[in-house]
């Protein structure tokens, strides 16, 4: 047996890789899946999704960070936080908007972190 460096690998696909990739895959649980499913149903909601991607796409990018999971990551707990500030709760994984009407009403944080699943799911991140 060699003393080479093994990188970390998840035990099962149910335990995330990295403490990032377990973020993301909270926020698809909580946002995520629900937001995805109800902008691809709906013409006018997915063009906004997009619009909050490409905002996060440029932040990550002022920021010097790519958009990979740490920087994901990183963006998407700095959303949780600023909505923690003003007393907004992220939904429990199950419990999100499901109707395209009911997310076009939702709360600007919820749409920027459906968009962080969304860039997350594109680069092949989860």
């Amino acid at each position: 047996m060699t003393n080479e460096f093994l990188a970390f690998a998840p035990i099962s696909p149910l335990v995330p890789a990295s403490p990032a990739t377990g973020l993301l895959d909270e926020m698809m649980a909580r946002v995520g899946v629900d937001g995805i499913v109800a902008a691809l149903a709906d013409p006018g909601l997915l063009a906004l999704v997009d619009q909050h991607t490409a905002a996060v796409r440029d932040a990550l990018e002022s920021a010097g960070r790519d958009a990979d999971a740490e920087g994901l990551a990183g963006y998407a707990r700095a959303i949780v936080a600023g909505a923690r500030r003003m007393g907004v709760t992220l939904p429990s994984p199950g419990e999100a908007p499901a109707a395209p009407a009911e997310w076009q009403a939702a709360d600007w944080h919820l749409l920027r972190l459906v968009a962080v699943c969304a860039i997350a799911e594109e680069n092949a991140v989860l």
